[in-house]
């Protein structure tokens, strides 16, 4: 059973940086991906960023590229989300997700089947 545990939310002022990590485990796969998705109060889930763990490669909507940016330690089976130049309407609860990358109409996509329970991230004006 793949389980995986968020830590890192917080509060911090708009321009400010937070690092989310999730350790990861349970995998009886090798090719997957680890991601993170987002959900503020009233809106929908938001992709937010994915590593794939057989090559590496990351997916980062295009909203959040070079602000955001993911990336794994596969000696501490842990995955991190750093966060700079943080807005307000970056607060929502992140949620750390496993699945699979794939291809749809040539871009890179990630899909997920299992997430955690989710870290609170408060960006405050």
């Amino acid at each position: 059973e793949v389980q995986l545990v968020e830590s890192g939310g917080g509060l911090v002022q708009a321009g400010g940086s937070l690092r989310l990590s999730c350790a990861a485990s349970g995998f009886t796969v090798d090719d997957y991906a680890i991601g993170w998705f987002r959900q503020a109060p009233g809106k929908e889930r938001e992709g937010v960023s994915c590593i794939s763990s057989r090559d590496g490669s990351t997916v980062t909507t295009d909203s959040m590229k070079g602000r955001f940016t993911i990336s794994s330690d596969n000696a501490k089976n842990t995955v991190y989300l750093q966060m700079n130049s943080l807005k307000p309407e970056d607060t929502a609860v992140y949620y750390c997700a496993a699945g699979v990358t794939y291809n749809s109409a040539g871009q890179k996509a990630c899909a997920y089947d299992s997430w955690g329970q989710g870290t609170q991230v408060t960006v405050s004006s």
